[in-house]
């Protein structure tokens, strides 16, 4: 894992001491909110509908276990005893004071963390699929291309006033873990005819008030070119973007009203001047790079404590079928902890928790996490024979939940409990239909199904790309919901339709649970998930199932 050099270390430091001078000011007064806005935006800090929130960079969802200890003694300290993990691979503190935000920071930086960009209309955390470095499908552990990204974009002269804030996502797999095609910039690793490794290169995806899927600027480019080729883009961007309306200001706007060839000719007539202006330094910056994410010397364990928990314990067998994935080293496997228990909120982790996770981490992970961009905690690299001991602690901790890619794995945004730009609650919505399918014990049989709620319609829960997506909204004072159907966050990514009207806080529950009902009607064996079902049969039958009223009165 990359561990910060004398730069790196002095460059956040010195944001730190900036910042502390700069919240002075504003708390004697010698700065307005008006003039401490930008300046904290930089640093992470939103004013949110109660307090302050800090929202601190995890880049492409990495952690130390030192790291993940020092996040929960923050939340013990400087906050309400929690944080909560963001569909950015971000964590956010929803309390802290302002006078204590400086003290934070510089707790962050103590394990070489920060909050830069983390805001405002730049190059944001770059993500990554958290599984990287395991999976036993990548082609490529995508992190030191992440970390180059990382190191490139923070602080760039050129990009710190963009026309509207920058999201990149890579993968190392043919599998898309990333929803790289729901970003400003994706790269998805794929081979050429010659078996080398290289991206291919999307952009213009997002979601939001005008969700679009990225659209392919380059088939193939080769890993030495990858920094310049990104420069290029985000330049062509910062020179096209509209600065005349927020709601245009995206990429994906730039690309929907020049046209993908536009685009296309202007990015690699650019490329071919920032590839001479790199001249190769940035790939002796990512050998260097590399050297870092050398896996762990990997323990042969034997499985026998693991065979034998699967024949003697169904509990356990449920979990290691739901919540674990293969690994690219034998006799290992990718775990999940999943922090969406029926009943809490998903995404949030308690300081014990935290500290308890960092703990297993050390045990069985070779000290290493990573947090998804659906809202769970993995450890990346667990011998198979410690598999029956660690879901005994998890369930000591309350962490052992068997439902990854379930109906109550559901991605949720904080909404109105929180957010100022929230129109709805999307917290206790994800509760209900939580604790609802947990009592109809069937979330098994109904297998994969990704529910994603939002709060708005900035889209933070990722609901377009949802198989059940909801959105809160509000109607004349009333929080309404509306579901769409069939998006998919994958490599054959796809934005959901509108099924129909929404529906009433109190009436959304029983919806998805006649949607979810009316699926395993109609599906083609145990084996069809419901986005199948839905491609192969279209909205008719689940909208039938959704408004039972119109079709008695048809």
């Amino acid at each position: 894992m990359y561990r910060y050099n004398d730069f790196d270390e002095a460059f956040v430091r010195s944001r730190v001491a900036q910042f502390r001078g700069q919240v002075e000011r504003r708390i004697d007064g010698s700065l307005t909110e008006d003039e401490f806005k930008p300046l904290r935006l930089m640093n992470g800090l939103y004013l949110q509908l109660h307090a302050y929130m800090l929202r601190i960079a995890i880049p492409y969802g990495t952690l130390r276990s030192e790291q993940m200890r020092q996040l929960g003694m923050i939340a013990e300290r400087w906050d309400e005893g929690y944080g909560h993990f963001t569909t950015r691979q971000n964590i956010q503190f929803n309390w802290p004071k302002l006078k204590d935000v400086p003290d934070i920071l510089e707790a962050l930086a103590d394990v070489e963390m920060h909050a830069i960009q983390t805001s405002g209309n730049t190059i944001r955390n770059v993500t990554a699929d958290h599984y990287a470095g395991a999976a036993a499908d990548e082609i490529e552990d995508p992190r030191p291309i992440a970390e180059l990204l990382r190191q490139w974009s923070t602080d760039h002269p050129e990009f710190q006033f963009l026309p509207r804030k920058f999201k990149i996502a890579i993968t190392g797999s043919p599998h898309d873990r990333a929803v790289t095609k729901a970003h400003d910039i994706g790269l998805r690793m794929v081979r050429n005819e010659a078996g080398e490794p290289g991206f291919e290169v999307l952009v213009g995806g997002g979601l939001g008030r005008t969700p679009m899927i990225g659209q392919v600027v380059r088939e193939f480019l080769p890993k030495a070119d990858l920094l310049p080729y990104c420069e290029a883009i985000v330049s062509v961007y910062n020179l096209l973007g509209r600065r005349d309306n927020k709601y245009k200001a995206r990429i994906k706007i730039t690309v929907h009203e020049n046209g993908i060839d536009k685009i296309r000719e202007l990015v690699e007539a650019k490329f071919l001047e920032t590839r001479q202006a790199f001249a190769g330094a940035d790939q002796e910056l990512l050998r260097e790079i590399e050297a870092a994410f050398a896996p762990p010397s990997f323990r042969t364990v034997s499985q026998e404590a693991y065979d034998s928990a699967r024949e003697a314990d169904p509990v356990f067998r449920a979990w290691a079928d739901t919540n674990l994935a293969e690994h690219k080293a034998e006799g290992h496997a990718i775990v999940t902890v999943s922090l969406k228990k029926p009943g809490d909120t998903p995404g949030d982790a308690t300081a014990e928790q935290m500290r308890a996770l960092a703990d297993l981490a050390d045990a069985y992970s070779y000290g290493e996490l990573r947090i998804s961009h659906e809202q769970n905690v993995i450890l990346p690299h667990v011998a198979k024979g410690d598999l029956p001991a660690l879901h005994a602690k998890l369930k000591e901790i309350g962490l052992a939940t068997a439902n990854l890619g379930l109906v109550s794995d559901i991605i949720a945004c904080p909404g109105m409990d929180y957010c100022s730009l929230a129109t709805a609650r999307s917290i206790p919505i994800a509760q209900e239909i939580a604790q609802r399918f947990e009592e109809l014990k069937l979330e098994h049989e109904i297998g994969e199904l990704k529910l994603k709620i939002s709060g708005c319609i900035n889209a933070c829960g990722h609901h377009h790309v949802g198989h059940i997506g909801i959105l809160g909204l509000d109607r004349a004072g009333v929080e309404n919901y509306q579901i769409t159907l069939g998006g998919d966050a994958t490599e054959t990514a796809a934005i959901g339709e509108r099924a129909g009207p929404g529906f009433p806080a109190e009436e959304i529950t029983g919806a998805i649970e006649r949607l979810v009902l009316g699926y395993l009607e109609v599906r083609d064996g145990p084996e069809e998930t419901f986005l199948q079902a839905y491609r192969r049969l279209g909205p008719a039958p689940f909208k039938a199932a959704l408004y039972p009223d119109k079709q008695d009165a048809a």
